[in-house]
């Protein structure tokens, strides 16, 4: 699936009907680069999940946990992850393969220790179709 949005706003509009229709147990993985609207994305999915607090990246913490919406959301941010094993200290399975949601930013670093079954999600811009344009690309999602 490719969806285009023309404004922080659709994209964010996106990823809340990605968090709208997601099950326990799906793992996402978030590529794109800085600045690419990552972080709007992954605060519409929460919504989509029914989370009200506020949602932002966890660059230092690795990883965010919100149980506020109708199934856990975790969201991940390993650009800064130095190797795998800070992925074992943080218990990484328990989240890959519980009953919530995962979201994993800069998954591209952490490929081994994925699950077989993700949803991939890449956000890109291009300049020359405007400054708020972003191409959404989605590989795995049920049908």
């Amino acid at each position: 699936m490719i969806k285009e949005t023309f404004s922080p706003e659709e994209t964010f509009a996106f990823g809340k009907w990605i968090g709208e229709n997601a099950l326990p147990g799906q793992v996402y993985t978030l590529v794109g680069d800085l600045g690419v609207g990552k972080t709007v994305f992954t605060q519409g999915v929460a919504e989509g999940l029914g989370i009200t607090e506020p949602v932002n990246s966890p660059t230092f913490t690795i990883i965010q946990e919100y149980e506020s919406g109708r199934m856990p959301f975790y969201h991940f941010d390993v650009y800064r992850i130095g190797d795998i094993e800070e992925m074992e200290e943080i218990g990484y399975d328990d989240y890959f393969y519980g009953n919530g949601i995962c979201l994993i930013e800069w998954a591209n670093l952490i490929e081994e220790i994925l699950p077989e079954q993700i949803i991939e999600i890449t956000i890109e811009k291009n300049l020359e179709k405007g400054f708020d344009y972003r191409k959404i690309t989605v590989t795995g999602l049920p049908e």
